[in-house]
This record gives C-alpha cells, sequence and structure tokens, in this order.
C-alpha cells in the first residue's frame, strides 16, 4: 500500500500557494485492507474512505471508462492493480494530475512541472473530452490562475470546443454547472471564466442570454476587486438583460435564492438608482418599499454596490440612496399608533410621514 498526496495540493504547494484541501491517494491497496486499518467507507460510485483519526478522505486508485451522456456517465474500475500513473492519466489538467509521497518526493507523468512553469493549462488526455463539466472546470481555473499568468492550451481550447459541439454540455445538471459558476465567480478574476466560455463556444451553449448581451465583465472584474459577495457578483453579469433571460439564467441553473432575488431587482431598478437624483420622493418612496428596506436593508446595501460596480468613474447616487434609506427607517411609527391608527390606516399613515421624510431628504 502506497498513499501520496494529489492534485490540487500538489500544484498549490508548487505555486507556493496556500493548501487548503488534501486529497490522499491510496495505491495497491483493497477495500479489506483499508477497512482492516480503521478507515470508515464512504461514496457509493467509487471506493473513498475517511481516515479514522483525521476525518480526511482517502480513495483508492481508479480507473474510468465512458459509458453514458453527461458528468455522472462514467463506469468505475478499482482494484490494487490499478497503477499510480494509471490513475493520474484519467484526471482532468496536468497541473492537477501529479502526486507527492510522504518523502516529499513529487511523480508528474504527464509534464505537469512544465506547464506550471509555462502558465499552460493542458489537458492530460484526449479523454478529457468525454466529462463536459471539464470545460466549466478549465474555465474556473483559468479564472483562479489569470493573475499568475496562465492560459488554456490551444489544443486543450480546441477539445473544449469539441464538447460544445457536440451537445454533451446539456447533459450537464443544473447543481454541478452552478457549483461550477459559483466557484468561478468568487475568483479574482472571475471574468476570465466567461472570456473562456466564449472562446470555445460553451457561453452560447449554457448561457445564450450573454452571448450578445451587455457587456457586463467589466462590473464584474470590479465586484471582485472590491470582494462583493456572490450575489452581487451574479447581479453584475446579468445586469442588462431584460427580466424574461434574467429569470431564465436563474432557474436554469438553480441559483440560490439571494442570487435570483438581487439580479431581478437590479435588472428592473439600476436605471431608477441611476436617475436617483433626479427621481420624484414619490417615485424614490416605491422602490424602497419594493426592497423592504425596513427589514432587509443589507439586500438594498448589496443593490446599491451592485450599481456602483457598473460604474467606474465614481457613483455619487450611492450615498443619495443610503441616506434616503436611512431617512424612511427613521420615521417612527409608536406615534401613530398611540394615535388610534391601525390596519390600512395606520400603514397609510406611515406611508405618508416616510413620504414627508423623502421630500424634507430630498429639499437638503
Amino acid at each position: 500500500m502506497h498513499i501520496y498526496k494529489v492534485g490540487g495540493a500538489v500544484r498549490d504547494r508548487l505555486l507556493g500557494r496556500p493548501v487548503s484541501d488534501i486529497d490522499w491517494l491510496v495505491v495497491g491497496a483493497t477495500v479489506e485492507a483499508m477497512h482492516a486499518q480503521g478507515f470508515r467507507p464512504v461514496g457509493a460510485d467509487f471506493p473513498v474512505f475517511l481516515h479514522p483519526k483525521t476525518g480526511e478522505e482517502y480513495a483508492l486508485a481508479r480507473t474510468e471508462r465512458k459509458s453514458g451522456r453527461g458528468y455522472g456517465g462514467f463506469t468505475f474500475h478499482a482494484s490494487p492493480e490499478v497503477t499510480l500513473e494509471e490513475d493520474l492519466i484519467r484526471r482532468d489538467l496536468t497541473i492537477n494530475a501529479m502526486a507527492e509521497d510522504e518523502q516529499g518526493t513529487v511523480y508528474d507523468p504527464y509534464g505537469g512541472q512544465a506547464d506550471l512553469e509555462q502558465r499552460l493549462l493542458r489537458h492530460v488526455s484526449p479523454a478529457f473530452a468525454e466529462d463536459p463539466l471539464r470545460v466549466l472546470r478549465v474555465a474556473r481555473f483559468a479564472a483562479r490562475y489569470a493573475p499568475l499568468g496562465f492560459q488554456v492550451a490551444e489544443p486543450t481550447l480546441a477539445l473544449m470546443r469539441q464538447i460544445a459541439e457536440s451537445g454533451e454540455l446539456q447533459a450537464l445538471t443544473a447543481e454541478r454547472s452552478w457549483k461550477e459558476i459559483e466557484r468561478a465567480l468568487m475568483e479574482s478574476q472571475p471574468q476570465v471564466f466567461i472570456e473562456v466560455l466564449r472562446a470555445c463556444g460553451a457561453l452560447v451553449q449554457l448561457m445564450p442570454e450573454l452571448e450578445h448581451g451587455p457587456d457586463t465583465l467589466p462590473a464584474l472584474h470590479r465586484a471582485a476587486q472590491h470582494q462583493q459577495p456572490l450575489a452581487v457578483r451574479w447581479a453584475c453579469l446579468l445586469r442588462g438583460l431584460g427580466p424574461t433571460e434574467i429569470k431564465a439564467l436563474n432557474q436554469r441553473f438553480k441559483a440560490p435564492r439571494e442570487c435570483q432575488e438581487l439580479a431581478v431587482l437590479v435588472g428592473e431598478f439600476a436605471g431608477n438608482a441611476d436617475d436617483a437624483l433626479r427621481l420624484t420622493p414619490a417615485n424614490l418612496l416605491e422602490m424602497l418599499q419594493k426592497f423592504d428596506v425596513y427589514r432587509r436593508p443589507q439586500r438594498f446595501e448589496d443593490f446599491i454596490a451592485a450599481c456602483e460596480m457598473a460604474v467606474p468613474e465614481g457613483y455619487p447616487q450611492a450615498d443619495y440612496l443610503r441616506g434616503a434609506a436611512a431617512a424612511v427607517r427613521a420615521v417612527d411609527v409608536k406615534p401613530l399608533v398611540a394615535a388610534g391608527l391601525s390596519g390600512q390606516g395606520l400603514g397609510e399613515a406611515l406611508k405618508a410621514e416616510r413620504l414627508k421624510a423623502l421630500e424634507a431628504y430630498a429639499r437638503g
């Protein structure tokens, strides 16, 4: 039995980046041998075990064979006879197909270290084209390592183009696709993810609304530079699309609720925010009510941030909108209740007081 660190832990150590998760690979072991050493089995698709003390995952070396469409269309075979090289060749990129033993010796049968030096994202074998999810993964790695100068190797881009043209991307589940999209959006240069998808013909397959839509990538890049949360980045990417297109993208990938809501609100009200200094108090109040700034102030703050990211030269509307929200939140309902108002009458009176507050705020 031989145990190796594999994949991202080896890659990032060689790049001098922090290593968070460690993937362990066990070569030459049986399921019974793992049980005998106290490892606990997890996972139904292939033999993965939890270390009895650390709880880290250890996978038996395996080979795989394409048996159907999509990400899950594979048959796995794990046995003590599967070699380290056979396990590594099924991985996506050469920089992810390296292993390191307990003595720190690096095993690199497919040229991963050379590709690290040349800043190339290159596929390990032609079997790369069998898994459509790898199109999204490579685009995500391109976004992650763009600050270091990495680019997708042209032969790999050609294989990604082949996958896009095959229609296999349509077999990806919403959950798997969103997981890659979410992780890519949270990278330091998420716009590269979209650029790579466009370059290989995958964007028109996955997000046709963005293929010929407005150029939202600069806003997305600025959102990353300002370390905005996921919902703001998603809203920046979708800004400028029509309500039908935003709804379609939200539903296609089953985006989290907060992402869906903010994208819809930015699509509907970004123009109002841009014109905030010219809005009437009545129109401004209508928008603030729609956002429920009384109970969900952070959602309105995220909306302002998404609008701000689209304007590189400064956005004075942001402070104005924050002040307006503060003005309506400051209206005290207690005197109205003390005056005996309730129900619809209370609601109308409260709205009137908030409108007065906005009128006073607008006058300066």
